[in-house]
């Protein structure tokens, strides 16, 4: 592989899609790329209003009596956890099984049919009367918020310039963090309600899904990635697509595009493979990742998912520890605003590592402090680390693969994510019923000092690389 500018006798020996991606990284920050970033951001504002209002609806569920708080057996479909797996199931299945249709079929049209697809399976969902047909429905929304998510990740590292990609996910995820405060507000408002007749978590999850639909409306911005084209042999488009960014970007800045410095690439095959993931350039990728998914997901939901829990388990009132967890929620849209600040200026691996470690000492600390200030200052600690994780792990993982295999690669390691996610609930459970609260931030610390571990020593360097240096 070299490195060099373009002149325009080297060009033509060039292949064209060295070229379209050396010009895609050129453009400089103007609004037709923070556009993109926007609307690409609230596709995944409304897949985490989906994902919080699943805490928020399940008391008006089963209030209702659709669903019970309590399970006459482990898999009793009729009980409240059910909802839940439903989902985790439904996202495992979208991400490990799905996801590779981004690869075959294009960034654009996934994101706008997969949320298409939940916004639909959704509102189906809000219509349901009992367990089975509600648990269903969730389950195929799920689906569809595992394919979504992996899909955002992979069409924002394509679309947006090496040099400012960090910030790209940082203002990503501040845009979807919003959502959980505001679902917050809306379940407050309507889920002890009966607004004209009907109960109010069915508007709670009706107005997720009439908002992602004013997402689809405004699909007619967002191109299809121009790497994608490319590397499936569309050359023409994904030149016209560059040829319009490059106008719009010298018309809103005011200045020329700077040459474009070209990195040669061997031969590409347009059509990836799911082994390629395990070959020997990318298995110890792949492995990092896995492992890396499966111990971040322990960390992350054994904490979040079980606040309330633990602080009553400390002798806090009920009242208080919900409105303890509702001030640590607030702060998760910190974690992205704190990341812009640094994005591009740190290695990933290290933003990663660090904020696991802070995650471990806020998860620590948490166990052993009584003062409320101190509770809520190392609840916000782990928040704010596990929201700098999430951006950081975001912009990183989608940098590891190339273009042709990019969407099953992250769909394939973040799927573990998954099956960690519905396996920590037991876990905690377990710990706290016999060891007690420590023994139970304990696994979440633990968890998150691997994580470190894994990313510090075989990550590698991806700071102001373009895709193709660190794949080819």
């Amino acid at each position: 592989m070299s490195v060099f500018s373009a002149s325009p006798l080297q060009q033509p020996a060039m292949s064209a899609q060295a070229m379209l991606a050396a010009r895609m990284d050129r453009l400089p920050s103007s609004k037709v790329i923070w556009q993109m970033v926007i609307l690409l951001s609230l596709g995944g504002f409304f897949e985490t209003y989906e994902l919080f209002s699943t805490s928020f609806v399940i008391p008006g569920i089963i209030h209702s009596g659709v669903l019970t708080a309590s399970t006459a057996g482990l898999f009793d479909i009729h009980g409240a956890a059910s909802y839940i797996a439903a989902t985790f199931i439904g996202m495992f299945i979208g991400t490990s099984c799905v996801s590779f249709v981004a690869d075959r079929l294009g960034r654009r049209r996934v994101f706008i049919y997969a949320l298409l697809g939940y916004c639909a399976c959704s509102l189906i969902m809000a219509c349901q009367t009992d367990a089975m047909g509600l648990c269903f429905w969730r389950l195929m929304a799920g689906i569809g918020l595992g394919v979504e998510l992996v899909t955002i990740d992979t069409y924002l590292g394509e679309l947006v310039p090496p040099g400012i990609r960090g910030r790209a996910f940082a203002y990503n995820h501040v845009i979807s963090y919003l959502a959980g405060p505001i679902c917050g507000v809306c379940a407050l408002l309507l889920v002890p309600h009966e607004p004209y007749g009907i109960e109010g978590w069915r508007w709670v999850i009706g107005l997720g899904t009439l908002g992602s639909l004013g997402v689809f409306l405004l699909r007619g911005r967002l191109p299809e990635s121009p790497r994608w084209l490319a590397s499936r042999g569309h050359i023409d488009r994904a030149e016209q697509i560059v040829a319009e960014l490059e106008r719009k970007s010298v018309l809103q800045t005011g200045r020329d595009l700077l040459s474009p410095t070209v990195t040669s690439l061997p031969p590409q095959e347009h059509k990836g493979h799911f082994s390629e993931l395990w070959n020997r350039k990318y298995a110890r990728r792949t492995f990092m990742l896995v492992i890396f998914h499966f111990f971040a997901s322990i960390g992350v939901y054994g904490f979040m998912n079980w606040v309330p829990t633990f602080l009553i388990e400390q002798g806090v009132s009920v009242a208080h520890s919900l409105a303890y967890t509702i001030a640590m929620g607030c702060s998760a849209p910190l974690g992205p605003l704190l990341n812009s600040t640094f994005a591009d200026k740190v290695e990933r691996k290290w933003q990663i590592a660090g904020a696991a470690l802070v995650m471990a000492i806020g998860g620590l600390a948490f166990a052993f402090v009584r003062e409320p200030s101190l509770v809520i200052l190392c609840g916000v600690l782990v928040t704010v680390g596990s929201t700098v994780m999430s951006v950081s792990y975001h912009a990183y993982q989608s940098e590891l693969y190339p273009t042709r295999i990019r969407s099953q690669a992250v769909g394939f390691v973040y799927s573990f994510s998954r099956i960690s996610g519905m396996l920590s609930g037991f876990m905690i459970a377990f710990l706290l019923g016999h060891y007690g609260v420590i023994s139970a931030l304990g696994l979440v610390a633990g968890s998150m000092v691997v994580v470190a571990l894994i990313i510090g020593t075989m990550g590698p360097r991806t700071r102001g690389r373009t895709l193709e240096a660190i794949n080819d």
